[in-house]
């Protein structure tokens, strides 16, 4: 069974179809043409190397080519022409002495220099005067030096101070990164980095900044890391003078060695009143037997006759009859000791 929207001819193809047909044909057999390129090689040429600058997917049938500096077409900046049925060379004005071109139209510079970084132009010339033209770039860098590190201040008040970190280096051409503690630093809602990364601020510190800080300044060719700096971040209440806690255990000492004091002198103020108003004191050490007006030698001890003790003061009566019941009232244990 034929489908209705096919319609059908005896014997004939319908036009339209091989027009079709012819198209697609067509389509399929057309070349691929790849696009004209300029490779650096190396990529990334240290001073004084040579770089190549190589061509890719040239077109066929080429009268020459023409190098120029920049990405201008200008016979001001014109370095070398190659004519490839004769192989004869043009120098241009942009020529340095150091430029050779080569049959298949790469570029070679021997002992780059940083001034040769930059843009260079290819354009190609077919035998029917048609004209294409490709831009590449050369890099040229220098090997960095190592930088070094300069801060506001070296030791700072958490929660008051800020600080800024600058990374000091004369090398050009590069990037600089910032690392803590010997890794990649990551920054916080209170760090800020200048463009191009050459200085790091942090306001304000906190205890958890302290610690050493480098700047790595680094090209695709090489790279230097600076010496450690480290950042002392000390506590207000170092600032100020004392701690509180300092302040307050220096209190309690002071309040420990009174009190010990205090107990002793009290200790020794008892044990002195004990032993005066000990009465088994003046039992063992009666005073020796003297007669009046005569000392324990027969010497005269006393200017007078001794006095009467009905008019004797209370303290000689007492001195004469204790009386151990007021003793035992004062000191309770006077009555054990006896």
């Amino acid at each position: 069974m034929e489908s209705p929207s096919v319609p059908t001819y005896s014997g004939l193809v319908p036009r339209e179809g091989l027009l079709l047909a012819a198209s697609l044909l067509t389509f399929w057999s057309l070349p691929t043409t790849a696009q004209l390129t300029i490779e650096s090689v190396p990529p990334n040429a240290a001073e004084g190397k040579d770089v190549l600058l190589r061509v890719h997917n040239l077109p066929g049938n080429l009268l020459g080519y023409t190098w120029y500096k920049g990405e201008i077409v200008d016979t001001s900046r014109l370095i070398i022409s190659y004519v490839i049925d004769t192989q004869t060379t043009t120098l241009g004005p942009a020529y340095s002495g150091r430029e050779t071109i080569y049959p298949n139209g790469s570029l070679l510079f021997q002992n780059v220099t940083l001034k040769d970084t930059g843009y260079y132009t290819l354009k190609t010339t077919g035998k029917d005067l048609q004209e294409k033209q490709v831009t590449g770039q050369l890099h040229v860098y220098q090997p960095v030096r190592k930088p070094s590190i300069r801060a506001s201040k070296a030791t700072v008040t958490e929660h008051k101070d800020a600080v800024v970190l600058t990374c000091l280096t004369n090398d050009r051409g590069i990037s600089i990164r910032w690392l803590f503690e010997n890794q990649n630093l990551l920054l916080t809602d209170r760090m800020k980095l200048s463009q191009g990364n050459s200085t790091l601020t942090i306001d304000p510190v906190r205890r958890e900044d302290a610690g050493d800080y480098q700047c790595e300044v680094f090209n695709p060719l090489s790279s230097g890391k600076s010496e450690p700096l480290m950042l002392d971040v000390q506590s207000e209440q170092k600032d100020t003078g004392y701690s509180v806690g300092t302040i307050v255990g220096s209190v309690i000492g002071v309040l420990v060695v009174v009190a010990l004091g205090a107990s002793l002198g009290y200790f020794l103020y008892l044990r002195r009143t004990r032993r005066a108003s000990d009465p088994q004191g003046l039992r063992e050490h009666p005073p020796p037997a003297a007669t009046p007006g005569q000392g324990p030698s027969g010497t005269s001890a006393f200017p007078g006759p001794l006095p009467d003790p009905r008019t004797a003061g209370p303290i000689y009566e007492e001195l004469l009859n204790p009386n151990t019941e007021v003793y035992c009232r004062i000191i309770p244990r006077a009555d054990v000791a006896s």
